[in-house]
């Protein structure tokens, strides 16, 4: 405490420790979120075939927006924000999805979709604990699995180089990714401290380097840009197609289930104690807020970071100064052209051999949300089915070629969407059993086999004298 009775701990949450102190543990949470945040940009504007101007102004608008959404967060404006030690941001979450509807209808089918996706995440928010029951572990990690499932060919494509790239597929493409992805690993499992935690931005520094050599490395977007921007109103036109919509709602209602379990692996794993109502509430309508107002700015869906919410866990530095320190260091970055103008420097082998270990991150997260409840007959129906149906439809899309084209794209654009509605319809017509029933019809099942053939072996002699009678 300092004699103003204004305490200086960071594990309190209204705490403001000196910045010598904040700062360093800041840059845990800068180097755990900065590369996510402008990987997503990066990625939808390879999908909409989006020029090198409106690549760097995408990745200056997901700064902004992450900035944004993490001080809403952390001090909220009446209703909406957590008020808690988190960090938002645009997240890989939504890639399937995003990458799908900009196939179709481009980015303005994108942001325009993103508007609605945002209000339903705000009616989610509004009324959670009146529908929290059609989201069960069984439902969320499912859904979750599907996710990580599904970026897996993305970060193949760019460990190659990029579809449709000059270049794709050869030999020094994959050296290069192979080679990031081996720094990604030995960092994250032998280094301590800092440098354990940005096991993804040595790889790439690694990987950029060796880029750099070999040729691969073009900087004059960088010469090119300006040092200061300021984000503009509708950057990107808006475009509202009720496919484009529908998959949007969807998984922005799913990634508040996302959300729901960050926030209260936040207080229960930083705070010692449960999430109240309150700020769940909260968190939700402030997630919902940041993506709808965001997509007239050309700002893509924002999420709560896991990552993050690992490192609040693991250090109980709670106190919100030091993460309000990150989201300010974001902000400025995103007011700076140079800065996303560098990171659209980073070759694609150099992206796909850092994500890949976090789109497997996504998957392990999948399955730790559906190993929270019983693996009861019923729960492996759900996620097998979901699975089944969702995977295979995304791998043979010709197999619905038939059906009209809105249902084309939201049933085959995004396996997410179909395990969701799987997940969700299952969970809500299937009898609840749990293991110990399931245990006990199994038991009575076995009982009734057993004495089924020995009532046969009584029966047999009368049988016998029925069907030969005793001479006279």
């Amino acid at each position: 405490m300092t004699d103003s009775g204004r305490s200086t701990s960071v594990f309190e949450f209204r705490g403001h420790p000196p910045l010598t102190r904040a700062l360093p543990l800041s840059l845990q949470h800068i180097l755990a979120m900065i590369m996510g945040t402008v990987t997503v940009p990066i990625i939808v504007a390879g999908t909409v075939g989006a020029t090198l101007e409106e690549k760097m102004l995408l990745i200056q608008i997901s700064l902004l927006a992450s900035g944004v959404s993490t001080l809403l967060q952390l001090y909220g404006i009446r209703r909406f924000g957590a008020r808690l030690p988190t960090i938002f941001g645009v997240g890989f979450a939504y890639v399937p999805t995003l990458t799908a509807v900009g196939a179709q209808y481009g980015l303005e089918g994108i942001l325009g979709a993103q508007i609605i996706g945002g209000g339903a995440m705000i009616l989610v928010g509004l009324f959670i604990q009146r529908i929290r029951h059609f989201f069960p572990p069984v439902v969320a990690g499912t859904v979750v699995l599907v996710i990580g499932l599904s970026l897996y060919d993305i970060a193949i494509n760019y460990m190659a180089g990029g579809m449709g790239q000059a270049g794709f597929g050869e030999p020094r493409q994959w050296l290069i990714a192979l080679l990031t992805l081996a720094v990604v690993l030995v960092v994250s499992q032998f280094a301590r401290g800092f440098l354990k935690l940005s096991a993804i931005i040595c790889g790439i520094l690694v990987g950029y380097v060796l880029a750099l050599a070999m040729g691969m490395v073009d900087f004059s977007p960088v010469r090119e840009a300006s040092w200061f921007s300021a984000p503009t109103l509708l950057p990107f036109e808006l475009a509202f197609h009720p496919a484009a919509i529908l998959s949007m709602v969807i998984i922005c209602v799913i990634n508040s289930v996302q959300t729901i379990g960050d926030l209260s692996a936040t207080t229960v794993g930083g705070m010692d104690r449960e999430l109240d109502r309150k700020e769940l509430a909260g968190g939700l309508l402030g997630n919902g807020l940041c993506t709808a107002v965001g997509s007239v700015f050309g700002a893509l869906p924002t999420a709560s970071f896991s990552q993050n919410v690992g490192i609040v866990a693991m250090t109980k530095v709670i106190s919100r100064t030091v993460l309000a320190l990150a989201a300010v260091f974001i902000l400025l970055a995103g007011l700076m052209p140079k800065f996303g103008a560098l990171m659209t420097t980073i070759p694609y082998p150099v992206l796909g051999g850092s994500t890949i270990t976090v789109f497997g991150m996504i998957t392990m997260t999948g399955i730790q949300l559906l190993i929270r409840d019983e693996l009861s007959s019923r729960n492996i129906t759900i996620v097998s089915l979901a699975l089944a149906l969702s995977l295979g439809i995304y791998a043979a899309p010709d197999a619905i070629g038939g059906l009209p084209q809105m249902l084309q794209l939201v049933l085959g654009g995004s396996p997410i969407v179909v395990a969701a509605v799987v997940s969700i319809t299952l969970n809500l017509i299937l009898p609840r059993r749990s293991l110990d029933d399931e245990r006990r019809e199994r038991e009575t099942i076995a009982e009734q086999m057993r004495d089924k053939p020995a009532r046969h072996e009584d029966d047999a002699p009368l049988r016998r004298e029925a069907d030969h009678p005793p001479s006279s």
